[in-house]
């Protein structure tokens, strides 16, 4: 079994995960470091853009959990929209195409509801995938992400070998190894480095009312292991809690965990804010992969500071 991604956040944790499961276990790393690093996993230094590099690292692999991604936060976002474009496009499409060659019986991949277009405060649906184009601050990174589920559809139902496809959209995740840095950080990580360093004032980009499905990354892993075990065609699921949260209700519940009652905060209204309310339906993991998810918003943002305050002495 291959993760690729390996010192990154979703693959650090499913590498935890998978270890504990006695899995036969290969993981690629590029450039950033190691976050946990396993005596039981086989470690393969990989530039996924490379296809020579791609096949090295699909040799004997049965099943691959895709995790590999160039990812970062609003801000360079903003100031780069193509920064996710060519990066991704090029590893996801050598990935898909040596799997295939070297007959990987499984392909896990991880899409984004950035895929979706604007739908207000309604949960969408897998179906309304193409309904209009995503909104324009993730239209690059949307339409890459769409264009690499057609890759997916394509592997998985139009070739005459086939190669197994599973594609899962996730709401906003966060948790231990998270990106925690300003420049590349998401916003529930950004919050949490600013509240456990007790930064006076806080400043929060955008007016604080913008509304995200947050999931944790433990209950991501469980839907992940789920649709690795059941799903073996193309047909992309949802993942996400359910519910909706405000970045101010986020802010505040940080707020108390750590007790800082005396906490100073500024919206930066200049700052970028990306999407005004983005929920997506998980009605579908719910049915097809029997997924819940079981931390709640507080419970997570526990254990998410109380990694970071250990860990953040390396970060």
């Amino acid at each position: 079994m291959l993760v690729t991604g390996g010192a990154g956040f979703i693959g650090s944790n499913l590498i935890q995960r998978l270890v504990r499961q006695n899995t036969n276990l290969r993981a690629t790393v590029h450039k950033k470091p190691l976050q946990v690093r396993s005596p039981e996993v086989e470690y393969v230094e990989a530039d996924l853009t490379n296809p020579g590099d791609c096949r090295k690292a699909l040799e004997g692999i049965d099943y691959v959990f895709m995790c590999a991604a160039n990812t970062s936060g609003a801000g360079m976002i903003a100031s780069d929209p193509t920064i996710h474009v060519t990066p991704n496009v090029i590893m996801n499409s050598l990935m898909l195409e040596a799997a295939h060659k070297e007959g990987v019986k499984k392909f896990i991949w991880i899409s984004s509801s950035v895929v979706y277009s604007p739908s207000g405060d309604h949960p969408v649906k897998e179906d309304e995938f193409l309904a209009e184009d995503p909104y324009d601050s993730y239209f690059a990174s949307g339409w890459m992400k769409r264009y690499t589920e057609v890759l997916c559809h394509l592997y998985s139902e139009k070739l005459k070998v086939r190669m197994p496809t599973v594609v899962l959209r996730p709401s906003n995740l966060y948790g231990p190894f998270d990106k925690f840095e300003s420049q590349t950080s998401h916003v529930t990580a950004a919050l949490v480095k600013k509240v456990v360093e007790r930064q006076d004032p806080i400043v929060v980009w955008g007016d604080g009312k913008d509304v995200r499905d947050l999931l944790y990354i433990d209950d991501f892993i469980d839907a992940m292991c789920l649709a690795a075990e059941k799903i073996d065609h193309f047909d992309p699921i949802n993942v996400a809690s359910g519910e909706g949260h405000s970045v101010d209700e986020v802010l505040h519940t940080l707020l108390e965990i750590e007790g800082y009652t005396n906490a100073k905060v500024a919206f930066d209204r200049t700052k970028p804010s990306m999407i005004p309310v983005r929920l997506i339906d998980p009605t579908k993991a719910m049915s097809t992969l029997g997924f819940r998810a079981k931390t709640s918003l507080r419970e997570g943002l526990e254990k998410t500071v109380e990694w970071y305050k250990v860990s953040r002495e390396r970060l």
